[in-house]
């Protein structure tokens, strides 16, 4: 590897990779396009589209994802934008336009996570949903989402940690990066007569990390106890991830007139909070407290919950079946099904 490295260029050393002239943009008619913008717009459609596809697969209509992806959207971008400038507000006090400025990065997720959850809860509110059954739906394409979104800050040359000489290390010309981001420790291991820093790789740690976490939703999907649990599965599994990767970077926004990274302790307070609500859900569930999951069918185009029976013995209930009417396996009468009348309780 060369010492001296071109602007645009980007190399793993460990791993023998080296990149040449990597765009942070192009141009179409003289109108500059940010390639970040590019990548969190294809992470954007894709996760909808996963989510849209997962409703189909459970019986909802892919119309109502699609409805609501339209305000997540905007609200998303506008939290993530807001959630990053309140916790570097030194950096905007003196340039208000600059809020504005979104093509140099500066969305934080954790804005766009809890704006999106917002937005779903009062979407779900006005439409008559179940906001546990539909947060189901969608977090595996947030995930989704995530894993594509964080490559927009590798090609900005953000969102990296601090020096490390391990297998996946990163090189930077230090031209191509913000100062601010090169801490001390970074600027002490650069090496004289170079002219780049070598650090870690977080946004491919967390792209990695939420890759993993999309495999297992997809997994286990399919056996979950309860409604409301791949949602908080998302919040456990990406804080858990979040909470350690978030200790090394070095853009890290931080509580005002603190050293204490913000994101970090979010990310912790969400991992033992989701953790600790799936754990008393399932001792409620073994003394019989609560309904196990709901399971969706469709029946004569209609949708309709079922409650799996809480303990051998009970009677199922079947959609469509009338009062009184003999289950075909003999085991006795099946009762008419009745509405929910709050299924986020399922």
């Amino acid at each position: 590897m060369q010492d001296i490295m071109n602007a645009t260029d980007i190399a793993f050393p460990h791993l023998g990779i080296y990149l040449e002239n990597v765009p942070k943009g192009f141009s179409i008619f003289g109108f500059h396009i940010a390639l970040y913008g590019v990548i969190i717009g294809l992470g954007v459609l894709s996760g909808v589209l996963m989510a849209a596809y997962v409703a189909k697969k459970e019986g909802v209509d892919p119309d109502l994802i699609w409805d609501f992806a339209i305000y997540a959207i905007v609200f998303s971008i506008i939290g993530a934008r807001i959630y990053y400038v309140v916790f570097r507000w030194d950096a905007y006090r003196d340039d208000l336009l600059g809020i504005f400025n979104l093509r140099n990065g500066g969305l934080a997720i954790y804005g766009a996570v809890i704006a999106a959850f917002i937005t779903l809860w009062v979407y779900c509110r006005i439409k008559k949903q179940s906001f546990l059954q539909i947060a189901d739906i969608c977090v595996p394409g947030l995930v989704l989402g995530q894993v594509i979104g964080r490559w927009g800050n590798f090609t900005n040359r953000e969102v990296f940690g601090e020096y490390t000489d391990n297998l996946l290390a990163m090189r930077l010309p230090v031209d191509a990066v913000r100062s601010v981001d090169i801490s001390e420790n970074v600027a002490a291991h650069i090496l004289e007569g170079s002219n780049y820093i070598q650090v870690h790789p977080t946004f491919l740690y967390e792209s990695l990390w939420n890759l993993v976490l999309l495999f297992i939703m997809l997994l286990y999907r399919q056996h979950k106890k309860f409604r409301g649990e791949m949602w908080l599965l998302y919040l456990g599994g990406y804080g858990l991830g979040r909470a350690w990767i978030e200790g090394i970077r070095t853009d890290t926004l931080f509580i005002p007139h603190t050293t204490v990274a913000v994101s970090q302790v979010l990310a912790v307070i969400l991992f033992v909070a989701a953790l600790a609500a799936d754990l008393l859900i399932r001792v409620r569930m073994k003394r019989g407290e609560s309904t196990p999951v709901a399971t969706v069918s469709v029946n004569k185009g209609r949708m309709q919950d079922m409650s799996v029976p809480a303990e051998t013995g009970q009677e199922e209930v079947r959609p469509g079946a009338e009062e009184g009417e003999k289950d075909k396996t003999g085991s006795g009468t099946v009762v008419k099904a009745e509405p929910d009348e709050n299924t986020d309780q399922e």
